[in-house]
């Protein structure tokens, strides 16, 4: 006879040590320092107690898992409709009533013979994290993260943000009835992330430093005031994002490409990623894992800087980037991403301002559009074509993370200004006195 399935059919485990605790505990570092991680221990017995209803079921019967979670994206219920929720036994499988969701996710994948050119990969698609209802892919761990808060009796929850964690947690927060505390670097956020959190009713504080200054402030007082820490060092956020990668490979029909590319900030979403196609992996889902590239800003790069010089992983202060959603110095999820790249034969690489906004102009141009930080990750494609790492006929899979009214004023300072080396592809308005004659003239020219 099976055993029933425990209420939490998961624990934490610490990355470091190896420790575990319960997997409700209100805890986001081990004894040790480390950061903990979900292990799932009744994923197997959660899936096939999922497909049981459908095989005898008179109608279209599911024979497989992916069958199951393609069943749930044609569904019209809000959590089959999520691209985070559809694929829960692999996640969290809460209790449907404690689930907080928009829905999320279901963001599109583009593929574009412009930015194919541009990074010399013929076969790239593009997946668009920016589509998600707050305009980033922070809301995939925050419906999860926010669901825990929810499960475990939460009233108030918080995070340092420089931006799209801020509006995520803002906005879920409010739809959940909890009180939301942002701490953000005072001057070093995009108005666009900054006006998010202050409509959805956060208190936002400022606070003089910078990111890392914020995040270690924040972690004391959740500690000190029994608030619920939302970010990327909570283990269940990074549950959340691992749907990225799930429906990547569900919008690619659950083919497996060689390279997935994406930015690096706190790097939780790498690793997040990297779980979940383990995860798939270890199912026997997929055959294989994808390479993962982690591209960072020139300026907040303490991975790539580690990786390419082949030395230990040392913080970087006062990190600075006009990507503002990755100047991140100390990022919080560095062992669990190190860990990524090493067992996927990965790479971590930096590129520069300058040509994040050259790939963010080819980007927008082609009218998908994103924030700078999720340009770095196409900037870093190109980079890597040039150098041989990855091979133009590889199949690739870049995320932009961000939509691109995050951060308008990027936009306008780059295309405002006279063309230049830096901005080559400016696309300055032209002032014109109104007449017929002058516009019929500009236009004919």
């Amino acid at each position: 006879m099976n055993q029933p399935i425990p209420s939490a059919p998961w624990l934490l485990r610490c990355v470091g040590c190896a420790a575990t605790y319960p997997a409700l505990e209100v805890r986001f570092f081990c004894g040790c320092g480390s950061l903990l991680e979900v292990e799932h221990t009744h994923t197997r017995e959660l899936l096939d107690e999922a497909l049981a209803p459908h095989l005898h079921a008179p109608n279209r019967q599911p024979t497989s898992v992916t069958d199951l979670f393609d069943l749930r994206r044609a569904s019209n219920a809000a959590i089959d409709r999520s691209g985070v929720w559809r694929f829960r036994e692999l996640l969290l499988p809460l209790a449907e009533e404690h689930i907080v969701t928009k829905p999320e996710g279901n963001t599109n994948l583009y593929c574009d013979a412009r930015l194919s050119a541009f990074t010399g990969v013929h076969n790239l698609v593009v997946k668009h994290e920016g589509e998600n209802p707050t305009g980033s892919f922070k809301d995939r761990g925050m419906t999860a993260g926010i669901s825990v808060a929810k499960r475990l009796g939460m009233k108030a929850v918080a995070c340092a943000s420089t931006g799209n964690t801020s509006a995520a947690m803002a906005s879920y927060a409010a739809q959940a009835g909890m009180r939301a505390f942002v701490f953000i670097p005072a001057g070093k956020i995009a108005f666009g992330k900054l006006a998010q959190a202050l409509a959805y009713g956060a208190t936002t504080l400022q606070i003089d430093g910078d990111f890392d200054a914020a995040m270690e402030l924040v972690q004391q007082v959740c500690t000190s005031e029994g608030i619920y820490l939302l970010n990327s060092a909570n283990p269940f956020r990074i549950e959340g994002q691992k749907a990225i990668g799930f429906e990547l490979l569900q919008d690619l029909g659950w083919t497996v490409p060689d390279w997935v590319i994406l930015p690096g900030g706190n790097l939780g979403n790498a690793s997040a990623l990297f779980k979940g196609l383990s995860q798939l992996k270890a199912l026997g889902i997929i055959p294989r894992l994808p390479r993962i590239a982690v591209i960072q800003a020139e300026g907040a790069s303490p991975l790539a800087r580690s990786f390419l010089n082949k030395t230990p992983y040392q913080p970087q202060p006062n990190a600075n980037t006009i990507a503002t959603a990755i100047r991140i110095g100390a990022p919080v999820s560095i062992q669990k991403c190190q860990r990524a790249i090493a067992e996927t034969d990965g790479w971590a690489d930096l590129v520069t301002d300058a040509e994040i906004l050259d790939a963010k102009a080819v980007v927008d141009a082609s009218g998908i559009g994103a924030e700078p930080a999720s340009c770095a990750s196409i900037a870093g494609l190109r980079k890597l074509v040039a150098k041989g790492i990855i091979k133009p006929g590889e199949s690739v899979a870049a995320i932009l993370t961000g939509h691109l009214l995050k951060d308008p004023d990027a936009v306008v300072d780059y295309h405002a200004a006279e063309p230049s080396p830096d901005r080559p592809r400016a696309n300055r308005p032209i002032r014109l006195q109104g007449s017929l004659e002058e516009v019929v003239a500009l236009l004919r020219k």
